[in-house]
């Protein structure tokens, strides 16, 4: 869905700046350009970038050798 109508920037690419390391509105200005037209999408915007940052982070998974029998 677009958010950013002025610069067509969607909800994707959103998420996926925040996948990429973007924290804030500035960063997403920054890499994307959102919220620099007429501004009316700052509040949505701002949104999907927290709901992104609530979710947890995949931890990795250690690997173990199986016991030699």
């Amino acid at each position: 869905m677009y958010i950013c109508i002025c610069n067509a920037i969607t909800d994707k690419q959103i998420r996926k700046a925040a996948k990429a390391g973007a924290v804030d509105l500035w960063g997403l200005q920054a890499e994307l350009g959102v919220a620099t037209g007429c501004g009316s999408c700052k509040e949505a915007a701002s949104e999907i970038l927290a709901e992104y940052r609530k979710r947890p982070v995949p931890q990795p998974t250690l690997y173990s050798p199986a016991a030699v029998a």
